[in-house]
């Protein structure tokens, strides 16, 4: 007869926060919107950005085409730049500081940094490349969106697009960049009016209902969950003769 065992595991009291729920077909929509707005970029580092391949061979070819002295500069980035970050280190930090200059405001009145630099604008929109991606690693964003979100009651509640289709190649291939797996975009961003109103328009904003829960002020028991498990049977050791 199988042996079973009772396991228990500690959890929150608090309601979990959910990834707000998209259409494939709007999925589809924003990602096209999403790659038309960040071809400048990659096509800019496509031919204005170059691989490294040492100091010695970029001599070299300088003096083999004889423009050692026409070093011309490149032009600058396109605009969007300043208003994009790429990569969950880059959102996620953001987004703490979003939270933290939110509170700041509620409590000092005052719409600057601890630098005396005015904040970024915030982010209108933020989109992940959710397939081949473990949960481990994207799980916090919805959190933290939402909080971000409502530190600033006065401005539009971030929207959070989790991409489930593998897009992570064209994402890559738009920004002309290895890797792709987050991006965030702010507000007033150059020709991102339309991705940015159907976006509004077809992905709801992220509830989180343990932000209530919290204000009520009332204690909740620690989530005890009882998971039963069988145990298997035990290895005889075998000792040498």
């Amino acid at each position: 007869m199988e042996k079973k065992k009772t396991v228990y595991q500690l959890d929150t009291p608090y309601s979990a926060v959910s990834w707000p729920s998209i259409t494939l077909e709007d999925q589809e929509t924003i990602l096209e919107l999403l790659c038309a707005l960040l071809a400048p970029l990659g096509q800019y580092r496509s031919t204005y950005t170059q691989l490294s391949k040492g100091k010695r061979d970029r001599k070299r070819k300088r003096k083999a085409a004889g423009m050692d002295h026409m070093d011309v500069p490149p032009p600058p980035m396109p605009e969007l730049q300043s208003f994009i970050d790429v990569g969950l280190s880059a959102v996620t930090r953001s987004l703490q500081e979003a939270s933290k200059v939110g509170q700041d405001k509620k409590s000092n009145s005052e719409d600057v940094l601890p630098s005396g630099k005015p904040p970024p604008p915030p982010y209108s929109a933020i989109f992940v490349a959710r397939s081949g991606q473990p949960n481990a690693l994207n799980s916090h964003l919805p959190q933290m969106a939402a909080v971000a979100s409502n530190s600033h009651p006065s401005q539009t509640p971030i929207r959070l697009v989790g991409l489930s289709k593998s897009c992570g190649e064209r994402l890559s291939e738009s920004l002309g960049i290895p890797r792709v797996s987050c991006i965030g975009l702010r507000e007033d961003a150059p020709n991102s009016k339309a991705l940015v109103e159907f976006t509004r328009q077809h992905v709801p904003t992220i509830e989180v209902q343990w932000l209530d829960e919290v204000k009520q002020a009332e204690h909740l028991k620690t989530n005890i969950k009882e998971i039963k498990t069988s145990v298997g049977s035990k290895q005889v050791k075998k000792h040498a003769a």
